[in-house]
């Protein structure tokens, strides 16, 4: 008997990697290469057909990706019409690096890289080289275009990521949603629009995909078009963000992308923990990063969006001296690092000049981060721009000399604007080099950046670890005055998932206080759903946002004052995208772990198994979780902190709430 299932499942995959093999020979020739992953589920090939190159991707000898077009069309012709294949080099990386600050401290880079070098038969000396890397969790690839190309223009991307048939996917619009502040709505694939990137897919039952990008340097932000194919298959169109011209991308030299992603995993909680983005950046160009700090930090930020203060100076202005000073003392009592206060500065009332080189008459910056110093508390710069990119660019080595001499070491970028200087989309080529300026700026300096309004997150911030956290998500401030309602409770279940896989956000969350300035408009959620997003939701620099004196004498900010925000190991033992997820995260130097876990509309039951803590060791578990009746529309104060004794053989009941959620810190005793 068990020889015949033997033979079964040999027989089953043996016909397979005929039937794969025979598929990919019969359209390509003898001329295919290929690459595997490690452990050999990945697999891509490359070849010709047509005289135009393609790829296609296999996982587990199931194809994924059917073969799919390679190239460019250039202002001088196209880049990939009729190609050979010239050259092929082969390489096998398996290291492991240290992340400065991340939700792992150290991160294995494993894969096998193939260059195919595809040369152009009617003018031969131009070379595109597509460098293909697979790892065990996924495949990047990107375009190295050498030879007569100098000051030239990429008119499209001809890339193409074709899946083998339609899914279900998660996407925010790319042409309606500014900043990618959207709520990400799922359908079929082949029914959706032009959308941004990271693109989640659940591709089969167990089979889960994450298409973006990595190592977005210089270069135009990636967008894709599906559209159906007869076969029921899925095309996917890469639509680069173009400049107010048309055009897509300038370069002067070689044509260099970033890298085209795509991550495989049999679990949606395996597309969180995947570090292929990072690993397809370049390892940090700063030597010293001891300057580099995560942390938490509060901030006059939510009584400003719930019309309580001002960010221009007047009676209820904000930023004032006293005002900064009094958070910097609750600040200091409780253990957090640094006081954000947005309006510090001209140039927030209409006809003002906006400049980051003095303050509102009605603070003064050297007296609060002297005083914040003395009470090991830094200040939190904000530099908004209104989308006048250039003016940054005027002022920032200026100011960032000055915000370093006053010890002030985190600064928060904005550009609340449609277009940058009123002429070029953030996310186009001009905007990705104004953040790379700013960024490389703030280093110089020793200034540790939170861009909002940003573009979408790739990876960056292995190469240059001060780019800290960035907006480029619909957060907390909706819940304070958008009139549709706010964020639906579904909405932080569906961010890790999507949005989150491009890198850290500064969602702003952990407040205490739902009353409302918009009827109908507060966190949908329970207090200890906000708790927990504290954990869910990765920030290195994470701010409780809510106004201090919501937390005065609030025993639930016993949870946010021991959170640590950078980690040693991350878990996601529970998830299903939209409707729940639990993440377990260690400390960095310490024994101690951290849990976050929340559901959506429904109330749900989950079982959380402690198989992750030391064998042999006592803990005690601290639980922060929903109270009896508990719901997030009408109860969501309810909250019960409980403690008890566990080990690795425990398990923990999750009874989250209608919007709830539980956060756990758990301490090796």
């Amino acid at each position: 008997m068990e020889h015949r299932i033997f033979y079964k499942r040999y027989l089953k995959v043996f016909i397979l990697v005929i039937v794969s093999s025979f598929y990919c020979v019969a359209l390509f020739g003898a001329k295919n290469v290929m690459v595997t992953s490690p452990d050999g589920a990945v697999m891509v090939t490359v070849g010709v057909e047509d005289h135009k190159p393609y790829y296609s991707v296999t996982y587990n000898n199931n194809i994924i990706v059917k073969p799919s077009r390679l190239g460019y069309k250039l202002s001088d012709g196209i880049i990939g019409e009729e190609v050979s294949i010239e050259s092929v080099k082969r390489n096998s990386v398996d290291e492991t690096w240290q992340q400065v600050w991340g939700e792992d401290q150290d991160v294995r880079n494993h894969y096998n890289e193939m260059a195919v070098t595809f040369r152009e038969k009617k003018d031969k000396s131009k070379r595109m080289q597509v460098i293909f890397r697979a790892f065990n969790d996924g495949i990047g690839f990107r375009y190295i275009v050498s030879g007569k190309v100098k000051n030239d223009c990429v008119l499209e991307e001809l890339t193409e990521m074709t899946l083998a048939h339609d899914a279900k996917a998660w996407s925010i619009p790319s042409n309606r949603t500014s900043y990618f502040e959207g709520i990400y709505q799922s359908n079929m694939l082949s029914k959706k629009d032009t959308v941004c990137t990271p693109l989640t897919i659940e591709y089969e039952d167990s089979l889960y995909l994450s298409l973006h990008e990595a190592a977005l340097e210089d270069y135009a932000s990636l967008n894709y078009t599906p559209r159906a194919s007869q076969d029921g298959s899925v095309r996917l169109l890469a639509a680069l963000t173009s400049w107010q011209d048309g055009v897509k991308v300038r370069f002067e030299e070689n044509l260099r992308s970033p890298w085209r992603t795509l991550i495989i995993s049999r679990t949606a909680g395996g597309l969180i923990t995947s570090r292929l983005m990072l690993n397809l950046n370049e390892p940090s160009r700063i030597a010293d990063t001891s300057w580099i700090e995560p942390g938490r930090y509060i901030g006059i930020w939510w009584s400003i969006h719930k019309k309580d203060n001002t960010w221009e100076m007047g009676p209820t202005h904000g930023a004032t001296t006293e005002n900064v000073k009094r958070y910097m003392d609750f600040a200091a009592r409780h253990g957090f690092s640094g006081v954000l206060a947005e309006g510090w500065n001209p140039g927030w009332k209409e006809g003002e000049r906006v400049t980051y080189l003095k303050s509102y008459p009605d603070f003064d910056i050297e007296e609060v981060c002297r005083y914040g110093q003395q009470k090991g508390v830094r200040f939190i710069g904000h530099m908004e721009s209104w989308g006048r990119a250039s003016l940054i660019e005027q002022e920032m080595d200026s100011a960032f000399t000055w915000f370093n001499k006053l010890g002030i070491r985190v600064v928060k970028t904005g550009y609340v604007g449609q277009l940058f200087d009123g002429k070029e989309l953030a996310k186009s080529q001009y905007g990705i080099r104004h953040y790379r300026r700013v960024i490389e700026c703030a280093a110089r300096h020793q200034i540790m950046i939170d861009n909002h309004e940003p573009a979408m997150p790739t990876g960056i911030q292995r190469t240059l670890p001060n780019l800290m956290t960035q907006e480029g998500v619909r957060g907390q401030e909706y819940n304070a005055w958008d009139v549709r309602g706010g964020n639906p409770p579904s909405h932080t279940v569906t961010l890790p998932f999507t949005r989150g896989l491009a890198g850290p956000m500064d969602f702003t969350p952990a407040i205490f206080n739902f009353s409302e300035v918009v009827k109908g408009t507060h966190p949908h959620s329970t207090l200890s759903k906000q708790l927990s997003e504290f954990v869910v939701l990765y920030s290195p620099l994470q701010m409780a946002a809510d106004a201090i004196e919501n937390y005065e004498g609030q025993p639930a900010l016993t949870f946010i004052e021991s959170c640590p925000t950078t980690w040693s190991q991350t878990l996601v033992p529970h998830g299903e995208i939209g409707k729940y997820i639990t993440v377990v995260r260690k400390e960095r130097d310490g024994d101690r772990w951290f849990v976050g876990s929340m559901t959506n509309e429904e109330p749900r039951h989950l079982k959380l198994s402690l198989d992750f803590l030391d064998k042999g060791a006592t803990y005690k578990a601290v639980i922060y979780e929903d109270g009896k009746d508990a719901h997030y529309e009408n109860n969501p104060y309810p909250m019960q902190i409980r403690q008890i004794e566990v080990s690795s053989d425990d398990t923990i009941d999750l009874n989250l709430a209608a919007g709830g959620g539980t956060a756990i810190r758990i301490e090796k005793k």
